[in-house]
């Protein structure tokens, strides 16, 4: 793996879960032949890696160690975790209604700091999460906080479940989304929230190719500047 480099370009998308952040910020990274880094699959890995391990989730120095010691690989689109394929484990309910708690323990997310900053190589990076912008890529040229209205988002996510043949009720996707977004925006690390030098980009309406392209512009006027 390439060394980082602080001069590495970065994009960084932030945004609530649902969102499309990481559908879109995977097609801006292919568009610009940028690597990509899904900070919210670290996390999942680091939440199935506790669950295998019949750990405390209320541990916090256990967690932060299984996040650690967890040997993860990449490979294109898949994930891998101590030498098997976990790609689909990664997307069960299980793990989704886990994984925000886990999330918000700040000696995890130091655990994590590391890794997500050594993604960071030439020729650039787009990376999609919850603090991406403020605290993992803090100097990153562009910064966008990408969004859509809950019921858009519930609606995304009930299909997703519904194409897996798993049974969802909209309303329990509704709650659970509201749930989520209101851990994430209240913990006391690294809250997910709209900071001022992020663009600002509701999906609500917009095709994956129409955020896409919003992106693109933004990132090709700042590095004409």
């Amino acid at each position: 793996m390439p060394k980082p480099s602080a001069s590495v370009p970065v994009i960084a998308i932030d945004g609530p879960s649902a969102s499309g952040k990481g559908t879109v910020a995977a097609k801006v990274a292919e568009a610009l032949g940028w690597r990509y880094l899904d900070s919210g699959a670290l996390y999942r890995l680091a939440t199935l890696a506790a669950l295998r391990a019949g750990a405390d989730l209320d541990d916090e120095e256990a967690l932060a160690q299984l996040a650690r010691d967890m040997k993860v690989e990449f490979r294109g689109a898949r994930a891998w975790l101590d030498g098997r394929d976990v790609t689909e484990d990664l997307r069960t309910e299980e793990v989704s209604a886990v994984a925000s708690r886990v999330a918000a323990r700040p000696k995890v997310r130091q655990a994590l700091l590391a890794r997500q900053r050594s993604f960071r190589a030439p020729p650039g990076l787009v990376a999609d999460g919850r603090d991406m912008g403020s605290v993992v890529f803090p100097d990153a040229p562009l910064k966008v906080y990408l969004t859509a209205g809950v019921e858009t988002r519930a609606d995304r996510r009930y299909k997703q479940l519904m194409e897996k043949g798993m049974y969802a009720k909209m309303g329990d996707v509704v709650e659970e989304l509201q749930r989520r977004d209101e851990r994430d925006s209240s913990r006391p690390v690294a809250p997910l929230k709209h900071y001022p030098d992020a663009f600002f980009l509701d999906t609500t309406g917009l095709s994956v190719d129409q955020a896409v392209q919003k992106i693109l512009g933004w990132w090709q006027e700042k590095s004409q500047r």
